[in-house]
């Protein structure tokens, strides 16, 4: 498999059964490639809940394609228009209440339910829900390209100084292909520089407890064949105090209108350690991925606490088999912090679909007036 590649999809409906879509089990990753049917909405609600699915713009993509299993579902069982909309409502409860913090969980169910209120026809809803959700998937696809076109040129630059030596690119968790539908938000401008022969190599940070890192990002690169080692994540700030870094490239889950980003744990550390060392810190997003309703980070996002078993126990091959062993001492207590917030001022600049800005409140609403002006 090369990812990523025209054809790659990280969720898509079954080619010969119009009630089931498939996703990539991503825990099965790196050892296994395991693909797994939706058949309901609650089995979509399950897979984000779980982390079958990750990545802000992926879990959208899913929650929109699980209302579209619950719209299969209600024409099963219920007998009314009303019934039908009351299912698909509680449908889209369930999976607004599975992850607080990747904003485009809400944005992608908000979308789909606009399809419902401006649709009367409830024998047709079901078709609208359908193409609402594949033209979410095709839209994410076409801007995490853009995202790549834009942020390769900051590669460039650096290749350029470089003098044919490799760009080296620190990145922080999984914004891949495996975040995004295809072509990711950190990675899109990787791929597309290795598309165009610019030398580079990236630095993988394992990303604990999950190991998004490690198992996801690092296991793209490699069918990709763009070099790659991982690192454990608190040796990015040691390579940036020696020169072996010449840029930062992160995702987000969810960024306020002001430019603060929140990103898995452990993201504001490598900012912190980017601009101690001078080292540009860049976050390629989605502009679904903006909270127009906040602007302070630090207090208003919700900060997602995962359970203590991500923590104590690590799963890896051991041989043939894939085991999942305890790493800690059972009577020590575990906090899981999910993400956290990394402040605008820390922040080099923003890589969107409509080009490059710096993280704050102006910057973006150059990119993006219609939006700033909707919420001014």
């Amino acid at each position: 498999m090369n990812i990523p590649g025209e054809n790659f999809r990280t969720i898509w409906p079954h080619p010969e059964d119009p009630r089931v879509v498939r996703i990539i089990d991503q825990r099965q990753l790196p050892h296994r490639y395991v693909v797994c049917d939706l058949a309901t909405h609650q089995d979509g609600a399950r897979a984000i809940r779980d982390m079958m699915v990750r990545g802000a713009p992926l879990i959208g993509a899913t929650a929109a394609w699980s209302l579209y299993l619950a719209a299969l579902e209600a024409e099963r069982t219920a007998k009314s228009r009303q019934a039908r909309l009351d299912f698909i409502l509680e449908a889209a409860e369930t999976l607004n209440a599975t992850r607080p913090t990747a904003v485009n969980l809400r944005w992608a169910i908000e979308r789909m339910l606009d399809v419902i209120r401006g649709t009367d026809d409830a024998d047709s809803l079901t078709e609208r829900l359908r193409r609402e959700a594949a033209a979410i998937c095709d839209e994410d696809v076409a801007i995490s390209r853009a995202i790549g076109e834009h942020g390769v040129e900051l590669i460039a630059a650096i290749a350029e100084r470089n003098g044919g030596n490799p760009v080296n690119i620190l990145t922080h968790c999984n914004a891949g292909s495996l975040a995004t539908i295809n072509w990711g938000t950190a990675t899109a401008p990787i791929y597309i520089a290795h598309e165009r022969g610019i030398p580079i190599h990236v630095w993988v940070d394992e990303t604990r407890p999950r190991n998004q890192g490690s198992q996801l990002t690092a296991w793209e690169l490699a069918r990709s064949g763009i070099a790659h080692t991982v690192i454990v994540d608190n040796a990015g700030g040691h390579l940036m105090q020696h020169g072996q870094v010449d840029l930062c490239i992160t995702g987000t889950d969810r960024t306020t209108r002001s430019g603060d980003v929140a990103n898995k744990i452990g993201t504001y550390l490598k900012a912190l350690a980017a601009r101690d060392s001078d080292v540009p810190f860049y976050v390629a997003l989605p502009s679904t991925t903006i909270d127009w309703t906040i602007s302070d980070g630090v207090r208003e996002i919700p900060i997602e606490e995962r359970g203590g078993e991500e923590v104590s126990h690590i799963t890896g091959l051991d041989g043939e088999v894939v085991r999942t062993v305890r790493a800690i001492a059972e009577d020590s207590p575990v906090a899981n912090f999910a993400f956290d917030v990394t402040p605008a001022r820390l922040v080099t600049g923003l890589i969107t679909e409509r080009g490059i800005c710096a993280a704050s409140e102006e910057g973006i609403a150059g990119l993006f007036p219609e939006r700033a002006g909707a919420v001014a």
